[in-house]
């Protein structure tokens, strides 16, 4: 399942991301690696998902996040 689709308050974890090296490397520099837990926190409509990875809260554009694959 893709991130966007998460229901606010959910715990997942990242399992893959679905992009080039670019989008790769921007997730990664924010802690978005294979195997983090991440918590969503509110997604709305078409705008940003914002998630909480560690002690960090991050907001990820739509398009981003039809990139990363949970469980």
């Amino acid at each position: 399942m893709v991130l966007s689709m998460i229901d606010p308050g959910k715990e997942v974890t990242l399992i893959d991301i679905d992009g080039g090296r670019g989008v790769r490397s921007k997730l990664y520099s924010m802690g978005l690696v294979p195997g983090v837990t991440l918590r969503i926190l509110s997604r709305n409509g078409s705008g940003p998902v914002m998630i909480a990875v560690k002690d960090s809260r991050l907001a990820i554009g739509r398009g981003m996040a039809e990139k990363i694959i949970v469980e």
